[in-house]
């Protein structure tokens, strides 16, 4: 007879495990079950890894900057592999980290590959064994996996996804980047950083396109300086492999074409849902796009079956699935007072060299909503603490409804405006107007006064510049 759960979540990644832990926090029998390895994507060869990657990187800059520091060194070296065997820790302690997570909760976690048998009911296969399960409710979470195109397909050697670049056994010279999106740009800051000769490009007319034009140009412009190419408006059309180099053809929007060689490729074009082979049709799930469609809930149309994360579409933000993850765990358990997830609460966080971060809308989107808005600016240039650290590139941009004193978007490029947009995404949460965050009071010295005065520049009154 089948084991039986109360909840069984499919996927054992950021959404995945978040969601079982809040179903066995709310006193569900709950169950995950996982192919590979917990923590998902995100864990093992997402956010966490690469993180570790551009630290490294961002010591590496650092070092050659010691005089301006007060300090002398010559003949720096790194070791790529004590770089990349730093990473795969990092990314290890935390999977073992969900895994006490697991049984802290007394949560099951069943190895193997699920697949949907009816309603309310799968089968997990593990070397060539299936055993079943049952739940009254059942999670999907099983995540999504990088695009790729016809003659643009990953080998592991020449071509890469996210997954080959984070773990290079030799340093590639001279790299193209396809896709300007933050995982590109990761990785394009990262080799360029160390000192490979990067090329970047995207198909769209600038790069980071979810973000405000503003930050882009500025963004664009320090990668530049730092010696990287970026090619808009162009695509890869064809990719010749030799030995141990790829030519790739490019051609822009005017129809011209070049061709570039390089040591590697990576493929940065985008994610497609894991739909397949999970039982969704036999159960009339709708699929649109490889992602499952749900409503505003997480639910799938099918009674007691459930979706959440990157298999649900964007913004493919391991927050993002997290947060779903516990709207759906508490709906289930009726929790009074869920409200459904609300995109544009959700910060974007690129963790490039400068740093990109943001929340709500871009200021042309605000001025298509048809609203009277009003924006504030404010650059590094002009707080203490910035300078002090040497990190005086970059700006805060703040976006608000001029009659309401909404704010209705936020948008900062320069160091550490990721751990600085969270107090954006606070203000949003409760419903925080200009005048509050203007009586707010912002600790001197530090970045995050760039905060105020971008709300006060909104108003004309900023304080220092």
């Amino acid at each position: 007879m089948a084991e039986a759960f109360d909840v069984i979540v499919i996927g054992g990644g950021p959404g995945g495990y978040v969601c079982a832990i809040r179903s066995a926090q709310l006193g569900f029998k709950t169950a995950v079950v996982e192919r590979e390895n917990l923590g998902g994507i995100c864990l093992n060869w997402g956010c966490i890894p690469t993180k570790a990657l551009l630290r490294s990187s961002e010591i590496w800059h650092l070092l050659h900057r010691l005089n301006e520091f007060g300090f002398s060194g010559e003949n720096f070296r790194f070791d790529l592999a004590k770089i990349v065997e730093r990473s795969r820790k990092v990314a290890g302690q935390l999977t073992n980290g969900v895994k006490g997570l697991m049984k802290k909760h007394k949560i099951t976690v069943v190895d193997g590959e699920a697949k949907l048998k009816g309603a309310g009911a799968i089968s997990v296969a593990k070397n060539g064994q299936s055993t079943d399960y049952s739940a009254k409710h059942i999670v999907l979470a099983t995540g999504a996996r990088a695009r790729e195109f016809p003659g643009l397909e990953a080998d592991g050697k020449l071509v890469w996804t996210y997954r080959h670049a984070m773990v290079p056994k030799e340093f590639p010279k001279r790299l193209l980047v396809v896709g300007s999106g933050a995982i590109g740009i990761e990785f394009a800051s990262f080799y360029r950083t160390l000192g490979a000769d990067v090329t970047v490009v995207e198909v769209l007319d600038r790069i980071l396109p979810v973000e405000d034009e503003e930050i882009s140009a500025f963004a664009a412009k320090q990668f530049a300086k730092q010696g990287m190419v970026i090619k808009t408006a162009t695509t890869v059309s064809k990719l010749d492999k030799g030995a141990n180099q790829v030519t790739a053809t490019l051609k822009a929007k005017d129809g011209k074409t070049e061709q570039i060689t390089v040591d590697r490729v990576i493929l940065a074009v985008g994610i497609v849902g894991n739909v397949e082979n999970i039982g969704l049709e036999q159960l009339g799930v709708k699929v649109d796009k490889t992602h499952v469609v749900v409503n505003q809930w997480g639910e799938t149309g099918v009674p007691g079956l459930w979706a959440i994360g990157d298999l649900v579409g964007p913004p493919w933000l391991a927050h993002k699935a997290m947060h779903e993850g516990v709207i759906v765990a508490e709906r289930i358990a009726g929790v009074k007072g869920v409200h459904p997830l609300n995109t544009s609460n959700v910060p974007g966080c690129t963790y490039c060299w400068p740093q990109v971060a943001s929340i709500g809308l871009t200021e042309a989107k605000a001025k298509e909503s048809g609203r009277k808005i009003k924006v504030g600016k404010f650059p590094f240039i002009g707080n203490g603490k910035a300078i002090a650290l040497g990190e005086a590139e970059g700006f805060v941009k703040t976006v608000f409804d001029a009659e309401t004193g909404e704010l209705l978007g936020a948008h900062m490029v320069g160091a550490e405006v990721t751990e600085l947009i969270q107090g954006y995404s606070i203000a949003r949460t409760l419903e925080g107007t200009d005048a509050e965050l203007q009586a707010t009071i912002f600790p001197h010295p530090t970045l995050s006064e760039m905060m105020h005065e971008a709300v006060l520049a909104a108003d004309g009154r900023p304080l220092h510049i």
